[in-house]
């Protein structure tokens, strides 16, 4: 049992990480968050959630304990509001288990995330460079971006069309995939931007568990591709409202 049960933190581990940075908006304080909760959760007695949305649990106590230094509104939504908009489309969590998750009330949880929804629809737009070598997805990516109000000044589909856009365009977020193929890294196309011109950055990819090692320097935020609109929205705000420094 005890076996069983460490293998399912240990696949928890990457979508918890996930969580905790984009709650938090940098990979440093949200691997600590995760670090220091799952501690706490080994320590409880009270482990009734499966470990996945226990360890949720316990990043979101803490976060609420005050570790981060993010102020306790941003961009116009609680902090609550933001752990139930991510759990339930980025983490893709129902309601009624995120509820439990953030310790509220059902009708209360319900109340905040149809608020938060309707917040989202009158988030600050931003321009957007798009880094996609599929033709198809990034017309259904650029299509999902124009419907959260940013403007998108260009899509590459190669390391190098990336650089070169970015810095003729100076994009206030990019939108990139991980694996470009033929024409190159996603990664390491945004490393090369951000040499030069700073802006947040939101990957995709269909593997996440793959690049939320806690080896290496990471992106804070991650989507899962196939996504939906509302997870695109909830990350671009997340990105461009949060106001931290992923570097």
């Amino acid at each position: 049992m005890a076996s069983t049960r460490r293998d399912d933190l240990l696949r928890a581990l990457p979508y918890a990480r996930r969580y905790a940075r984009a709650l938090t908006g940098s990979q440093p304080r949200g691997d600590l968050l995760v670090a220091e909760s799952l501690r706490e959760m080994l320590a409880a007695t009270d482990n009734a959630m499966m470990p996945r949305y226990g360890l949720y649990h316990w990043v979101t106590r803490r976060f609420d304990a005050g570790i981060s230094t993010l102020p306790s509104l941003v961009g116009g939504l609680s902090n609550k509001q933001r752990q139930l908009l991510l759990l339930t489309a980025l983490e893709e969590v129902s309601i009624e288990d995120a509820s439990g998750i953030v310790s509220l009330p059902l009708a209360d949880a319900q109340s905040q995330l149809g608020d938060a929804r309707e917040r989202l629809r009158a988030s600050a737009a931003t321009d957007v460079l798009i880094i996609e070598d599929e033709p198809i997805i990034a017309m259904d990516i650029e299509e999902l971006v124009e419907g959260c109000g940013h403007k998108v000044v260009g899509v590459a589909s190669t390391e190098a069309d990336a650089v070169r856009l970015a810095q003729a365009t100076k994009p206030g977020l990019i939108l990139a995939d991980i694996n470009l193929g033929l024409g190159g890294d996603g990664t390491s196309a945004v490393s090369r931007i951000l040499k030069h011109h700073y802006a947040p950055v939101i990957f995709v990819t269909a593997y996440p568990e793959r690049l939320l090692t806690g080896e290496a320097v990471e992106p804070a935020f991650v989507i899962t591709k196939p996504f939906e609109p509302l997870t695109l929205a909830i990350a671009t705000y997340q990105a461009v409202s949060g106001g931290v420094d992923l570097r």
